[in-house]
C-alpha cells in the first residue's frame, strides 16, 4: 500500500472513530448493552465500507460533514452483520479481527440484542441528520434498507448458507456475493456520490463499479482464507472449507479465482471510467482490496 493511501485511510478511520464515539457518549441506554455494541464497533477492522464512501464523495463534494453521520450507519449496520454471523446458529465463530466474538465476551442473547441495536440506531442517525434534506434522508434510508434487507445483505446470508455442501456455478456465486458482501458497498459508493451532486450517468456507471469491487473483495476474502496469515487476517485459516461454503477457489481453482478476480478489476476499472473517477482515490482503493493480505 503506498504511503498516500494508508495516511488517507488512518485519517478516515480516525474521523469515523471519533464520531460514532461522540454519538454513543450521547446514547443513554443499559451499560451492558452499549458496552457489547462499542466491543464489535470498536474491534478494529478497516472501515473499509465508509471509507469508500468518504472516497466517492470527495470525487464530486468537498467537506465530509455531509457523509459522516451516512458513514457511521454503514459501518453499524455492516458490524451488526458480523455479530449476527458469528453466532452458533449460523458460522458459529469463537473469534473475529483477533478477538473474541460478541457472544463469547457477553453472551449469545446480549450479541443478538446488540445487533439489532446497532441496526436500528443507524436509521435514527440518518433521520436526524441536520445536515441532509428530507429528500436525501429518504433516498439514503430507502437504499440502505433495501442494500441490506430481504432483497439485499440478508438474502445473499441465506443464499450463502443454502449453498453449502452444495455444488454452485459462478453465476449463482456472484449473485450470492453481490447480494452479501457488494450491496453495502453499492449503497457506500451511491451514498457519496450522490450526496456529493453526482449526475445520474455518473451514478449509474458507479453502481456498476460498486457490483464489481464486492466481487473482488469477495475473491481476495476467498483467496486469503487459503493463503492467509492468521495474525492478519484475525480469523482460522481454512474456516470456510471447514464450514463447507462455496468459494471462488473451490469453484475455479486458486489460480483460476486469481484469474477471474484479475477480470473484475478491469471491469471496474471501465466503469471508474466512464463515470469520471478514475483519477480518483477510488483508484487505489480498488487495487488495495484486489491486493489485501488481510
Amino acid at each position: 500500500m503506498n504511503e498516500n493511501l494508508q495516511r488517507y485511510l488512518d485519517e478516515y478511520r480516525d474521523k469515523l472513530e471519533q464520531t460514532y464515539n461522540a454519538y454513543f457518549s450521547q446514547l443513554d441506554i443499559p451499560t451492558n448493552l452499549k458496552d457489547s455494541m462499542l466491543y464489535s464497533l470498536k474491534a478494529g477492522g478497516k472501515r473499509l465500507r465508509p471509507i469508500l464512501m468518504f472516497a466517492s464523495y470527495e470525487v464530486y463534494g468537498e467537506t465530509l460533514d455531509k457523509v459522516m453521520s451516512s458513514a457511521v450507519a454503514l459501518e453499524m449496520i455492516h458490524t451488526y452483520s458480523l455479530i449476527h454471523d458469528d453466532l452458533p446458529a449460523m458460522d458459529d465463530d469463537d473469534y473475529r479481527r483477533g478477538k473474541l466474538t460478541n457472544h463469547k465476551q457477553f453472551n449469545e442473547a446480549t450479541a443478538i440484542l446488540a445487533g439489532d441495536a446497532l441496526l436500528t440506531y443507524s436509521f435514527q442517525l440518518i433521520s436526524s441528520d441536520a445536515l441532509l434534506s428530507s429528500d436525501e434522508k429518504v433516498q439514503l434510508i430507502r437504499i440502505l434498507s433495501e442494500a441490506s434487507g430481504p432483497a439485499g445483505m440478508v438474502a445473499g446470508q441465506i443464499l450463502d448458507m443454502e449453498a453449502e455442501k452444495q455444488a454452485v456455478s459462478l453465476d449463482e456465486m456472484e449473485e450470492i456475493h453481490a447480494l452479501k458482501t457488494g450491496e453495502l458497498i453499492r449503497f457506500a459508493i451511491f451514498a457519496g456520490a450522490y450526496l456529493g451532486g453526482a449526475t445520474d450517468n455518473q451514478l449509474k456507471h458507479l453502481t456498476d463499479y460498486a457490483y464489481y469491487l464486492g466481487l473482488i473483495f469477495q475473491v481476495q476474502d476467498d483467496i486469503l482464507d487459503i493463503t492467509g496469515d492468521i495474525s492478519k487476517i484475525g480469523k482460522p485459516v481454512g474456516s470456510d472449507e471447514l464450514n463447507e461454503k462455496s468459494t471462488y477457489p473451490k469453484l475455479l481453482g486458486l489460480d483460476g479465482a486469481i484469474e477471474q478476480k484479475n477480470q473484475y478489476v478491469k471491469k471496474a476499472f471501465k466503469s471508474l471510467h466512464l463515470a469520471g473517477a478514475d483519477n480518483s482515490l477510488l483508484t487505489e482503493l480498488t487495487k488495495y482490496f484486489s491486493e489485501r493480505d488481510h
